[in-house]
């Protein structure tokens, strides 16, 4: 089991998902787009939205 995630992360990576369709179930495709679109200089908080943003793809196309 994972850690639970923060409402910040949990807040930007569904707008994000509402306004970006190019997300996939990649992890460093997602890295990429997250860094393009935002202007988030932390490579952690990046890397966590980026990470949930993965968990929400691969569990929506099971």
């Amino acid at each position: 089991m994972g850690t639970i995630k923060p409402t910040y992360i949990k807040k930007l990576a569904k707008q994000l998902l509402r306004d970006v369709q190019e997300f996939t179930d990649d992890f460093d495709v997602n890295k990429k787009i997250v860094e393009e679109r935002t202007n988030i200089e932390s490579k952690g908080v990046r890397n966590r939205i980026a990470g949930y943003i993965t968990h929400k793809k691969k569990s929506e196309s099971k």
